[in-house]
C-alpha cells in the first residue's frame, strides 16, 4: 500500500493513537477484504486504543467486549428475556456488530469461555454468517462487519491458549511498547504534561519492564506511564504519583516495592 487509508466520517474525531509502523494500513487493508484480525501484544501497549482509532478512522461502529472466565457464547450472541411479561430475544453485542456491519472487538479472547471460539470460526471464513440456534436463524455478516480479537502472549498458560485451528483464521499483528522516543510523545499528548518531564518517567518505566519474569508478572504498561503523568500534571508530588500510579499497581509484595521505590530514587536522584 502506499501508506496511506481513507478517511471517513468521524476520522477528525478518532482517538489519538501514533503508529508504530504498517498497523494501520494492514488493518485498513484486512477491513475492507473482510478478513478478521487478532493483536497479540502485552497488557496496555495500545492494542484497544488502536481498535478505538481504527474504527473511527474507518466510520465503523465499534463493540468491544472484555473477555472473562465466565463469558460464554450466548452472552455475545444474545438470549431470551422476560420482558413486560413477555419473552423477547436480545441480541448480544456480536449479534448487532453482524447484522449491522459494525467492528466487534474481542479484548483477551483467550479469557473466555471454550464456546465462544467455536461460534466465531463461521464468522472467520469465507463463509461470514452467525448461527443463532435459539432462533434459527443463520445471520450473514452485514458489509463493513469485521471481528477483531487480542491477547498477551506473555500472560498465558497451557489452559489459556489459542488452538492452531483458530489462531490461522486471523491476520495477526505483533504489538509491543514504543521505543522512548515515541512513548514520551503518546504519555505528553495524553496526560498534558510536559514532554521534558515525560522523558524520566518513561525512562523509569523501560527499567521496569526489564523486570518482567524476575521480581515482576508484567513490566509497566503504556497505561500507567500516562496515569502517572496525569497525575504529575494535575500537581500531585512526583514521587507520591510514581507509587500510586506505576509501583503499587504491580505488586503487593513489600520487599518488592521497596526495591522499585529504590530503582525510582536511582532514576530521579
Amino acid at each position: 500500500m502506499d501508506g496511506t487509508y481513507i478517511e471517513r466520517e468521524g476520522a477528525a474525531n478518532a482517538p489519538f493513537y501514533l503508529p508504530q509502523g504498517d498497523e494501520c494500513d494492514l488493518f485498513a487493508a484486512a477491513h475492507a477484504n473482510t478478513l478478521p484480525v487478532l493483536l497479540k501484544g502485552p497488557t496496555g501497549c495500545g492494542k484497544t486504543r488502536f481498535v478505538a482509532h481504527m474504527a473511527a478512522r474507518l466510520g465503523r461502529p465499534l463493540y468491544t467486549v472484555a473477555c472473562h472466565d465466565d463469558l460464554s457464547a450466548a452472552d455475545l450472541i444474545g438470549r431470551y428475556l422476560l420482558k413486560g411479561g413477555e419473552t423477547v430475544w436480545v441480541d448480544g453485542p456480536l449479534t448487532r456488530a453482524v447484522r449491522e456491519g459494525a467492528i466487534c472487538y474481542l479484548d483477551e479472547v483467550v479469557e473466555a469461555r471454550k464456546d465462544v471460539t467455536v461460534v466465531l470460526h463461521p464468522l472467520t471464513d469465507d463463509r461470514r454468517i452467525l448461527p443463532i440456534d435459539r432462533t434459527g436463524e443463520e445471520l450473514e455478516a452485514a458489509p463493513g462487519f469485521m471481528l477483531v480479537a487480542s491477547y498477551n502472549p506473555g500472560y498465558q498458560n497451557i489452559l489459556k491458549t489459542l488452538k492452531p485451528s483458530t489462531r490461522q483464521r486471523f491476520v495477526a499483528l505483533d504489538f509491543d511498547f514504543p521505543a522512548a522516543a515515541e512513548e514520551e510523545r503518546i504519555v505528553a499528548q495524553e496526560s498534558g504534561l510536559d514532554p521534558a518531564r515525560c522523558k524520566p518517567l518513561v525512562r523509569l518505566a523501560g527499567k521496569l519492564r526489564g523486570l518482567k519474569g524476575q521480581d515482576l508478572e508484567e513490566g509497566v504498561s503504556t497505561r500507567l506511564v500516562v496515569y502517572t503523568a496525569t497525575l504529575i500534571a494535575q500537581g500531585m508530588p512526583v514521587e507520591r504519583a510514581i507509587r500510586a500510579a506505576m509501583v503499587e499497581p504491580l505488586t503487593d509484595d513489600e520487599d518488592i516495592k521497596r526495591g522499585l521505590l529504590d530503582l525510582v530514587t536511582a532514576v530521579f536522584g
